[in-house]
């Protein structure tokens, strides 16, 4: 009887365990949903608000007042985004209004290939041959290609879109970042509750580990993207390269997301050579080869500095966390493969620790 009594009340507690995490379970999936569209937002605000957290500790002390200066710096990215942004959409869809205007009045003209075209390495004397039949009859030459056209369009307009989405959801982190920067009292309190909470004793120092690697990832992603797009930028304007600017930001992106900026610098260095002169043409595709290439010894060089984590763990978990999460994933991957990098570090020095102990006492 006692016994039966004993089971009655286990399976009550059972029960009433069972309901009670079904209802957190439910919350806590109901508020996910509820945040999950602001979740990538948060997210990149966090990351900007530990990235630029120095530059705005430096600029307080040299000026004071953290509130204007967060504000300041803010507005300044911000502007510096939309305000290119603006003035290429605006431009772009005035080109390319006139562009189609002039194809249908077929007023659209192509200047005659250089000689020079027919010198390059192995497509010289096919791309001098369509050049050619461009510049004679462009709308007859084109028509083969009209499905290709379209297709490509439609993957332009796409891009496009996509590249708004990216600029606005940009310009909404930096809002959010300056609202962690400008709580940075109250926001770090309860980061460090948080991770002392979840690991402990070992919280304060994971914590530092994490924003290190966030920083370490910010200076050596964003930095070498902003480096190589400068020095593309400085050799691309001597040489009059049209649009140098644009393809400098293309540059910059294209290194960000971890594909090599060759894929615009080859192109580029074709095209000086279609119209330059040996050796001022040769000397700037040397240049560029480098730069394009410059990005294998900035890396090493920024990334993973002052974090007690190997250089190569920390971009093997910046490239794999992109191509597994999209660009936030540069930095979520790199935190995460720290993170368990530590772990196994951890597990390998209790197992050399225990040993050490255990031949002792033996």
């Amino acid at each position: 009887m006692q016994q039966s009594v004993v089971k009655d009340s286990q399976v009550k507690i059972a029960i009433e365990i069972a309901v009670k995490l079904g209802i957190l379970f439910l919350v806590l999936y109901i508020s996910y949903l509820i945040i999950k569209p602001f979740l990538p937002l948060i997210l990149w605000g966090v990351i900007l608000a530990v990235a630029f957290e120095p530059l705005i500790a430096m600029l307080e002390k040299r000026f004071g007042n953290r509130k204007k200066i967060i504000i300041t710096v803010m507005t300044l990215m911000i502007l510096a985004l939309v305000v290119p942004a603006w003035l290429l959409s605006d431009n772009l869809i005035a080109s390319s209004q006139h562009l189609i205007e002039a194809v249908h009045a077929k007023e659209v003209t192509i200047p005659p290939p250089s000689e020079k075209v027919k010198e390059w390495p192995l497509i010289g004397e096919k791309v001098y041959t369509l050049w050619e039949n461009a510049n004679a009859d462009l709308h007859n030459t084109l028509a083969p290609f009209k499905d290709q056209i379209k297709a490509a369009l439609m993957k332009l307009v796409i891009m496009l879109k996509s590249g708004v989405v990216t600029l606005l959801m940009t310009v909404g982190s930096l809002i959010v970042a300056a609202f962690f920067l400008i709580a940075k009292e109250s926001s770090s309190a309860f980061y460090k509750r948080f991770m002392r909470r979840l690991l402990g004793e070992r919280g304060d120092s994971w914590g530092d580990l994490l924003v290190l690697t966030v920083r370490s990832v910010a200076t050596g992603v964003v930095g070498v993207a902003i480096i190589q797009s400068a020095l593309a930028l400085v050799g691309m304007l001597p040489m009059g390269v049209p649009l140098a600017p644009l393809w400098a930001i293309i540059i910059m992106f294209l290194t960000i997301i971890q594909l090599p900026a060759l894929i615009i610098i080859g192109p580029i260095i074709a095209y000086v050579f279609s119209y330059a002169s040996g050796t001022p043409a040769t000397i700037f595709a040397i240049y560029m080869l480098i730069v394009g290439a410059s990005d294998g010894v900035l890396k090493p060089l920024l990334m993973g500095r002052g974090v007690d984590i190997p250089m190569l763990v920390i971009l093997v978990g910046a490239i794999g966390g992109m191509i597994l999460m999209g660009m936030i994933g540069l930095f979520l991957g790199a935190v995460i493969l720290a993170l368990a990098y530590k772990l196994f570090k951890l597990w390998i020095d209790e197992l050399v620790e225990y040993n050490a102990v255990a031949q002792t006492e033996s």
